[in-house]
């Protein structure tokens, strides 16, 4: 299991601290210092379930700058988004948690990381 933070966020804090309490085994990945791919964010938007612009934070500075209320929501847009993520790391959603069984999820709530744990 592996957790992408931002030690900043009090939403990764607490999916941290609940997987510390669980006994849980995982890798912390600091994403902002360790900036995933465009490959690895196709996986975990796999892994997911999910299109890149379910997990970009739009109320963020670049975000705004970027106009990416604008851009549209559609698969021919897909790889712009994941590059806008790539290229802007804050751009995306936190915690996430891979689990074990291949799946994702982004732990923004206690019964999220609780929903990794048991995959």
């Amino acid at each position: 299991m592996e957790i992408w933070i931002n030690p900043a966020c009090s939403k990764c804090r607490s999916a941290v601290d609940l997987l510390d309490a669980e006994g849980a085994a995982y890798t912390v990945r600091r994403y902002l210092e360790d900036v995933p791919s465009r490959d690895e964010i196709r996986a975990v938007l796999e892994r997911l379930g999910l299109e890149p612009w379910d997990i970009t934070r739009t109320q963020e500075a670049d975000a705004k700058e970027l106009g990416l209320k604008e851009w549209p929501r559609e698969a021919g847009s897909r790889e712009r988004w994941i590059e806008a993520l790539a290229a802007h790391p804050k751009l995306i959603q936190r915690p996430i948690i891979t689990a074990d069984d291949g799946t994702a999820v982004v732990g923004r709530t206690d019964e999220a990381v609780r929903d990794a744990l048991g995959r």
